[in-house]
């Protein structure tokens, strides 16, 4: 409600808020100068709000919903949260969630980390925005899947060596296999060998996520019917990085699971940082799954699945 103050103490109000929000005093010189205590100071900021003679405004500048930023921040423990201003229909919305990875990266890759990224498309959207990184390592860490306009990881691993002049560690092989005597067999290849050896040194991961639907995972797309119904009924509500998870975001074991050239959930649970990139409502059970059991550690993602996760 707005204070009616008689002029002696409007012309005190502004005078202390004029110093304290312009003049960027702290209110101890401000007590000083004028004379007064800082509780004082304190009492007549909080006059000159209440006033009307001060008013905050926070404006959103970047294109990203701060409001629902740090309340999925506190709701969840995450380290770091960006809800950018958008949904899921909006046109080019994995490229806006891949441009805000991107700026969260450069700030927060230093020269000690070992950056380690898999096939995703949201992951290409990801490194097509990077725009400067320390020297870091860079390991690939998934197969590749040949789908239009997606990339490989092995080129997104080199574009982003290229790009911040740190060594890459790459192999050529698909992300998912015919069997399990396949993967094996490709394991023990020197190149992917080499690559996953690579894996315990890395110190930030970024990654997209899938939901147990069609249309939401390129996983679930690619796996038989049968295998489908199977990682169901099992409980598998998405997968990060081709890891099958549950609703409490634990892994669960499949014949799929056999045919995936992937880290593994043992060594994705290892990495300090996972920044999971989300898109859409209907993602909000396996983001649930992922910011509750601690798996990931930062979420990028859209208005709309911010809200249905605090809803």
């Amino acid at each position: 409600m707005t204070e009616t103050l008689g002029p002696a103490e409007a012309v005190m109000s502004a005078e202390v808020a004029r110093r304290y929000y312009l003049d960027e005093q702290s209110k101890v010189d401000i007590a000083a100068e004028l004379g007064i205590s800082r509780f004082k100071v304190a009492r007549l900021l909080e006059t000159a709000r209440a006033a009307g003679l001060v008013r905050i405004e926070i404006i959103n500048r970047f294109g990203l919903r701060s409001d629902l930023s740090g309340q999925l921040r506190q709701e969840y423990g995450l380290q770091h949260c960006v809800v950018v201003d958008a949904g899921d229909r909006d046109p080019g919305i994995r490229g806006i969630v891949g441009e805000a990875a991107a700026r969260l990266l450069e700030e927060i890759v230093t020269e000690r980390d070992v950056l380690g990224l898999p096939w995703s498309r949201t992951i290409a959207s990801t490194v097509s925005a990077l725009r400067h990184l320390p020297p870091v390592p860079v390991v690939q860490l998934t197969g590749s899947l040949a789908l239009p306009d997606s990339g490989s990881p092995v080129d997104m691993v080199r574009a982003v060596s290229r790009g911040s002049g740190g060594p890459s560690h790459i192999f050529y092989a698909p992300f998912l296999l015919d069997d399990a005597a396949a993967l094996q067999l490709l394991r023990r290849q020197r190149a992917v060998a080499a690559a996953m050896r690579e894996v315990p040194k890395v110190t930030i991961a970024a990654a997209g996520v899938g939901a147990w639907a069609p249309g939401r995972s390129t996983i679930y797309e690619l796996a038989s019917p049968q295998e489908r119904r199977r990682a169901a009924d099992a409980g598998v509500v998405g997968e990060i990085m081709g890891i099958l998870l549950d609703a409490q975001g634990n892994p669960v074991t499949t014949t799929l699971t056999d045919r995936l050239l992937t880290i593994g959930y043992a060594a994705l649970s290892a990495i300090p940082q996972v920044i999971a990139l989300v898109i859409g409502r209907e993602r909000a059970e396996i983001t649930r799954a992922l910011v509750s059991s601690g798996l990931i550690s930062a979420l990028v993602t859209d208005a709309e699945l911010g809200q249905a996760l605090l809803g």
